[in-house]
């Protein structure tokens, strides 16, 4: 049996402005596992923006929020920061 392939392939290798949010609030103490995002706090959850390099670095991202715990509310692309 062959393996399953994806019917879209993500290629992105322009880095990007994302924005992703998740339940809770951060502490300090998570900044360094998101070297290059911003981290601030609104209402009970926690948006991470910054510049990601490609998707394996947004997956990156993606699983550190898994290892850490924390629901994903959302993952968004974001106009670039001037």
């Amino acid at each position: 049996m062959e393996p399953v392939k994806p019917a879209v392939t993500i290629a992105n290798t322009t880095p990007t402005w994302y924005a992703i949010r998740v339940e809770g609030c951060l502490t300090d103490r998570w900044a360094e596992w998101f070297e290059g995002m911003t981290i601030s706090q609104e209402n009970d959850s926690t948006l991470l923006t910054g510049l990601v390099v490609d998707q394996a670095a947004l997956y990156g991202l993606l699983k550190k929020v898994r290892d850490i715990g924390i629901a994903l509310i959302s993952v968004s692309r974001v106009q670039a920061k001037e």
